[in-house]
Formats: structure tokens, C-alpha cells, sequence
């Protein structure tokens, strides 16, 4: 089902998984000042001068982080470890957050992979 906004896309996640993402879009804009909210992909994004930023959804037993590039995980290393992740989602618990230092960290990486490769 396509969603207006991330508060649309929201609506129709179970808890704990909705108080979850909620924490994280949260840490996200802090990350990111400015950043403006869509739907991509059917899943909510955050993005900066039209660049793609960070991106997060529920599933039934985890929520997802998603950096928007495959780069970005990569260069993080020992940072996840402990995440279950795949070329371009970083997995965890749907009643933890993730950390504001690993969001800020995660924020900060994909914007210099974008600058780096204008992507």
C-alpha cells in the first residue's frame, strides 16, 4: 500500500516497532537538520538536496535501518558488529533504537559518500 508520509506509514505499524522508529526518526533529524521526510520506495526517507540520507522500516521481527548506500555499512566495520546486516540494511531489535552516536555516525558517513561520489 503506498503511504502519503512517514506519520502515514507509521499509522500502520504494530508496537513496539512503531515507539521504535519513532526514536529513530527522531535521531535521525537530529543527525540531520533540515533534512526533508518522503516515502521511497515504499518505506520513509530522509534526504538532503535531493540525495537520499537514511531510510527505515518495520518488519515482523526486526526494524531496519537503511543507508541508502551499500558504501556506507562497509566503512563502518566494527561500529555494527553485532547487527545482522546485508549490503544495504543495518537490522535490529523493534524495541531498541538505535544509539544517537551510531545514527549520527551512520548520518555522517552517507553524507561523505555522497559527496565523494555525488550519489
Amino acid at each position: 500500500m503506498p503511504f502519503a508520509d512517514i506519520d502515514d506509514y507509521l499509522a500502520t505499524v504494530p508496537e513496539p516497532h512503531r515507539s521504535t522508529l519513532i526514536v529513530l526518526r527522531k535521531r535521525i533529524h537530529t543527525a540531520l537538520p533540515g533534512a526533508v521526510e518522503c516515502i521511497t520506495y515504499n518505506i520513509p526517507t530522509l534526504k538532503r538536496g535531493g540525495h537520499s540520507i537514511a531510510g527505515f522500516a518495520a518488519f515482523k521481527r526486526h526494524c531496519s535501518y537503511f543507508p541508502m548506500s551499500g558504501a556506507v555499512l562497509d566503512k563502518l566495520g566494527d561500529e555494527i558488529e553485532g547487527f545482522t546486516t546485508s549490503r544495504g540494511t543495518l537490522q535490529f531489535p523493534s524495541d531498541k533504537p538505535l544509539s544517537q552516536a551510531l545514527v549520527r555516525r551512520l548520518v555522517r558517513t552517507r553524507l561523505a559518500d555522497v559527496d565523494e561520489r555525488g550519489k
